[in-house]
């Protein structure tokens, strides 16, 4: 969705941008080659293997761009420490990318054999197989049930316990094959991976706490951008857009709410902008993507 994102955050020359989920860095290209020639961005992302890639890619903007290795809810810290606030725009692009999906050996699908690992940081925290290994039916039964919204949890559950150890995405696959139903054309796998991704990263936790953080670092007039891609990223992102908008951009009845140091912002999506036909055409992966977008008044 980079031509929606660039419509909505207007770069521009001298401004200072954030890309704080850079994975391949197409985002961050189109920031920069719009907000040329002196505009700035700070490029985070907790997967050294993106950062990686992303500095490749955007060698030619050296002097305007830098790259930082940091969580979500690390991210605002990072930008005030380095004197790029208040930002004119951030974005949270929350997917999964190709890179990721594809390399076997960071474990987040169930289409290649590798070790179950599923971290964004591979230094960091446990992986999606130390949690399955260590943990109980019942607490199992929770990650499925609150992270991917599992069907027959409690069956699934205690279908992978039964299969322990596991130590690949294939053996969790196979665990879970004739247990787990599917939601839709979706692969019957696919809940139960998101949830053990979601849970070894502590995902939701961290965008929650990030998001009032981000909106603080805006420059008055200053835009948030979050991409999600599936209902419980969402549902967190369109309650606390709406929890920071201002009586006037919600129904008469609706309180007011403030981020944080008593800032209001505007929604400037009241319904998350989708991709087009012909990116998802062009990329299926692109077909469940929301975004959503705030302006900090001033």
């Amino acid at each position: 969705m980079i031509d929606e994102v660039l419509t909505v955050l207007r770069p521009r020359p001298g401004g200072s941008y954030l890309d704080g989920t850079v994975g391949g860095g197409g985002h961050s290209e189109g920031l920069l080659d719009h907000s040329s020639p002196d505009g700035r961005l700070l490029c985070t992302d907790a997967d050294p293997d993106a950062l990686e890639r992303a500095s490749k890619r955007l060698i030619r903007f050296n002097g305007r761009v830098i790259m930082r290795q940091a969580w979500l809810d690390e991210v605002p810290a990072v930008a005030h420490t380095l004197g790029y606030t208040p930002l004119d725009g951030a974005l949270v692009d929350l997917g999964l990318s190709s890179d990721q999906l594809d390399n076997a050996a960071r474990g987040f699908s169930f289409m290649h054999d590798g070790p179950l690992d599923m971290r964004f940081d591979p230094t960091h925290g446990y992986t999606a197989a130390q949690l399955i290994n260590q943990s109980d039916v019942a607490y199992l039964t929770h990650i499925l049930r609150e992270y991917g919204e599992v069907l027959r949890a409690g069956k699934v559950a205690e279908a992978i316990w039964s299969a322990r150890p596991i130590s690949t995405t294939f053996q969790l696959r196979d665990a879970v094959a004739g247990i787990a139903r599917s939601r839709g054309r979706i692969h019957p796998a696919t809940q139960v991976f998101q949830a053990l991704r979601i849970a070894a990263n502590d995902e939701l936790r961290r965008l929650s706490d990030a998001l009032p953080q981000l909106v603080d670092c805006l420059a008055p007039g200053g835009r948030l951008a979050v991409i999600t891609f599936h209902s419980l990223e969402d549902r967190i992102v369109k309650q606390a857009f709406r929890r920071f908008a201002t009586r006037s951009d919600m129904q008469p009845e609706a309180e007011i709410y403030t981020a944080l140091s008593n800032v209001t912002v505007r929604l400037i999506t009241h319904k998350p902008i989708m991709p087009s036909e012909a990116e998802v055409a062009a990329n299926a992966r692109a077909r469940s993507a929301k975004l959503r977008v705030v302006e900090k008044l001033g």
